[in-house]
C-alpha cells in the first residue's frame, strides 16, 4: 500500500495516517492478519515524525481497526469493529448537508454513495 501524504492540507498528517489505512482495509489491500510497518519504519519511509504514526495507530486501535502487541506490533484486525464512530456519522451527516446545499437531489446522493461504497468492495 503506497502512502502519499498532502503537506499543505488543513487535515492532520495522523488523520491523513489513519484514513488511508481504513481505505486500504475496506478495498481488501489490507487483510486481517497483516502486519503494518513498525512506527519507526514507517514514519522513516514516508519522511514524517513517529509521534505522528504513534497517533494514528492508536486511534486506530481505540476504533478497533487495528491490533497491537509489544513483541509482534501492529497488525489489521481480524474482524472489524461493531459500531460506526459517533465522530464518523457526525463527518457523514455535515458532508451530506453539504451537498444538499450544493442542490445534489437526494437520488444523486444515493447513488454517489452506491458508487463510492462498491468502489471499496473486497474481491
Amino acid at each position: 500500500m503506497i502512502l502519499q501524504f498532502d503537506f499543505s492540507s488543513d487535515e492532520a498528517l495522523y488523520m491523513q495516517l489513519r484514513n488511508q489505512i481504513v481505505a486500504g482495509i475496506a478495498e481488501g489491500k489490507l487483510k486481517p492478519g497483516e502486519r503494518l510497518p513498525t512506527i519507526r519504519a514507517l514514519a522513516d519511509e514516508c519522511g514524517i515524525n513517529m509521534m505522528t504514526v504513534s497517533k494514528a495507530y492508536q486511534l486506530l486501535k481505540s476504533e478497533g481497526y487495528i491490533v497491537t502487541d509489544r513483541r509482534s506490533g501492529a497488525s489489521v484486525a481480524g474482524s472489524s469493529p461493531t459500531q460506526i464512530s459517533e465522530a464518523t456519522m457526525k463527518a457523514l451527516r455535515i458532508c451530506i448537508y453539504e451537498m444538499r446545499i450544493a442542490g445534489m437531489s437526494e437520488e444523486d446522493l444515493i447513488r454517489t454513495c452506491r458508487t463510492i461504497f462498491r468502489e471499496g468492495k473486497t474481491q
